[in-house]
């Protein structure tokens, strides 16, 4: 008597192209309602922040006195207005946030076991994620740059003290404005592959982000070099070098420097984010 043996059970499916985990990735993002509110509420906000203070400086212009109005339109103080600190500071938040949700919540709700079952090459999975949230993330900084200049500019220009875009820094401010964006995306990202857990995520984004800056001084040259890797630190140092008198530092450095800090960031988040889920359980 013979007994049959089963079949063992093979996978020759064809394997998913990275153009398929793209596309994946793509309709992961838009799948929750929650996606296109923060992008939308985020911008609001942003673009909200530096109206207002061209706003302000439109109001109580007469209150100026002559010097005053006349140092504001040679320094081109109008481009300061175009993206503020505290603009700056909502952008950073809010993207890192969504960055990290991005991956967390795939963790939390147990997609992330789904995902990873369906395509076990988990690096692939990431890579498409980090390249899907770093071109979602570049567009929105760009959109939120050109909607603040335009919205800025065309308030202070009812005072002649608005500036054009094709004066000297403008472009250099607003891409350093824009890209700040993507920056902190992949930031958030790698740090909620690493941590995996949404609220301690968004602490550390909101440490390491926007605190570190802050807390290490400028009047020191082992602190200076140090805030001088952060995100943050390259974006006031691209924006204040766009004026015609940057202003004074204790420790200058060079605008390549900046421009290298925001590639550097970029470069090793999503590098993180591709290794990290890779050596870790679901």
């Amino acid at each position: 008597m013979t007994t049959a043996t089963a079949a063992p059970v093979t996978h020759d499916g064809p394997r998913a192209r990275f153009t398929d985990l793209i596309a994946a990735e793509w309709l992961k993002t838009w799948s929750l309602r929650s996606t296109p509110w923060l992008y939308a509420l985020s911008a609001l906000a942003v673009v909200a922040f530096n109206a207002g203070t061209a706003y302000d400086h439109y109001k109580y212009w007469y209150q100026y006195d002559k010097g005053s109005q006349e140092f504001f339109v040679t320094h081109r103080l109008a481009l300061v207005d175009t993206f503020t600190d505290n603009a700056a500071l909502v952008l950073v938040l809010a993207l890192a946030a969504i960055g990290a949700v991005s991956v967390t919540g795939e963790y939390g709700t147990g997609l992330i076991r789904t995902t990873f079952t369906a395509v076990p090459a988990r690096r692939s999975v990431m890579a498409a994620k980090v390249l899907v949230l770093a071109a979602v993330s570049a567009a929105f900084g760009v959109l939120v740059a050109a909607a603040s200049f335009a919205s800025t500019q065309a308030i202070l220009s009812g005072r002649g003290a608005s500036v054009a875009l094709g004066d000297p820094g403008t472009l250099q401010a607003l891409a350093a404005s824009a890209l700040l964006a993507p920056v902190a995306a992949l930031a958030g990202l790698a740090l909620g592959t690493v941590i995996r857990h949404t609220g301690a995520s968004v602490v550390a984004c909101v440490v390491v982000l926007l605190l570190l800056p802050m807390v290490l001084s400028d009047r020191r040259h082992l602190t200076a070099v140090l805030r001088h890797t952060l995100p943050f630190s390259a974006w006031d140092r691209l924006t204040g070098g766009a004026l015609p008198q940057p202003p004074p530092e204790l420790f200058p450095w060079a605008e390549v420097g900046a421009w290298t800090v925001y590639a550097l960031w970029a470069l090793a988040a999503g590098a993180v984010a591709v290794c990290a889920v890779h050596r870790h359980d679901q």
